[in-house]
């Protein structure tokens, strides 16, 4: 199994709600670069939160890498998610590539989960970074590491 953990984008420091607060240009570029990482997987479907920036930066990764499967907005990906809920959710799932693109602090909450087995070391993930997994299953502490980047501004 390979799953990918993409961060939004910059986004703007102020909306209506947290929820809508949209990218920025540098945000749509975060995107973009680290979707080239990308290139050539063969994705099932790509889950992503319903917060605005979220499905911004899951757009233009999608159209930066020409992908036109599956998408899924999903509720269990929100920035104070609970990871007990996601792995019902992840364990769930047929599929064997799966990006997901979230918020801080879930994705560096999830990320450590699934390569230490525990909350104590999250992944450091910035805006628009890209993290690649592997493992027999998505599981606490069965998922290795495979490259964790960050797009240069």
């Amino acid at each position: 199994m390979k799953l990918w953990l993409l961060r939004h984008g910059q986004a703007e420091p102020r909306a209506r709600s947290d929820a809508e607060r949209n990218l920025t240009d540098i945000g749509r570029l975060e995107a973009r670069r680290s979707a080239v990482h990308l290139q050539g997987c063969a994705l099932d479907v790509v889950l992503a939160s319903p917060y605005v920036r979220a499905q911004q930066t899951a757009e233009e990764a999608c159209r930066a890498i020409g992908y036109e499967g599956a998408f899924e907005t999903v509720p269990w990906v929100r920035p104070e998610s609970d990871l007990r809920e996601a792995m019902l959710y992840l364990d769930r799932r047929p599929e064997q590539n799966l990006l997901i693109v979230t918020h801080q602090p879930f994705v560096g909450l999830l990320g450590g989960w699934l390569v230490h087995g525990h909350r104590d070391n999250p992944l450091p993930m910035a805006t628009g970074s890209l993290a690649e997994l592997e493992g027999e299953a998505c599981a606490a502490g069965l998922m290795h590491l495979v490259a964790l980047r960050h797009p240069g501004r």
